[in-house]
């Protein structure tokens, strides 16, 4: 298991950033669902992945990720609104929260993808709800580190710093944590999402789920206890 990785600081000046470009490579950090293969897999060849209640039109480019690392991003994992698939929050990143009062924990643990930049467009788009098959204008993101897309909960990329040279990108929504009431997610999507950073970090499930217990929307709402739990019984 290697050990996690935090990206460099973004440098959004013009001259960095056009050293930067175009951009051919770039890190997908994965923090929700997508943290396990066969869920991106879904989003990469097309079809619908386990558990799923809707397919996906897959990416021009269909082929795995180049590498699979470990990062840990600067920011919170949160749960709000509501999801159609897993019912209860969905989980969003925010990358400009204060650190949890009770861990000083001010990271948020993510599987990074090495994909093209047509993947992790197409990728976007499925997320977004959109028709795959255009590429990305990543400058605004480079540049200032955030780029807003349109209203919905998946469309502002954020650009967590680089690693390895390559830009790590997400998408979350445009609001932050403070903006929106918390919603408890269900004791599936906590386990999936779990599972992920056990399986990814190497994490064991007492660590993954103090975690998530302590992150908003599920703080108060799940222990660490029950989430870990969730982790280690039967599926």
């Amino acid at each position: 298991m290697s050990r996690p990785r935090r990206p460099d600081a973004l440098d959004g000046s013009p001259d960095a950033v056009r050293r930067r470009t175009p951009v051919r490579r770039l890190w997908y950090a994965a923090y929700g669902s997508n943290m396990h293969l066969d869920r991106l897999t879904a989003y990469l060849e097309g079809g619908r992945p386990p558990g799923g209640l809707r397919g996906h039109p897959g990416c021009r480019d269909a082929r795995a990720p180049a590498r699979t690392v470990p990062v840990m991003l600067p920011g919170r994992l949160y749960f709000a609104t509501e999801s159609e698939v897993w019912t209860g929050g969905r989980a969003f990143y925010d990358p400009d929260a204060a650190p949890d009062a009770r861990s000083g924990s001010g990271e948020l643990p993510s599987c990074a993808y090495l994909l093209t930049l047509s993947q992790f467009s197409d990728i976007a788009a499925q997320e977004m709800h959109r028709e795959p098959g255009e590429d990305l204008d990543l400058t605004e993101a480079l540049t200032r580190g955030r780029s807003r897309l349109g209203p919905g909960r998946y469309e502002t990329l954020v650009c967590a710093g680089l690693l390895d040279g390559h830009p790590v990108l997400t998408f979350t929504a445009p609001w932050s944590s403070a903006d929106v009431p918390g919603n408890p997610p269900s004791a599936a999507y906590l386990r999936h999402i779990g599972a992920g950073i056990v399986a990814c970090h190497g994490w064991s499930a007492r660590q993954a789920a103090v975690y998530l217990a302590g992150c908003p929307g599920a703080d108060g709402h799940w222990t660490a206890a029950e989430i870990a739990a969730l982790l280690t019984g039967p599926s």
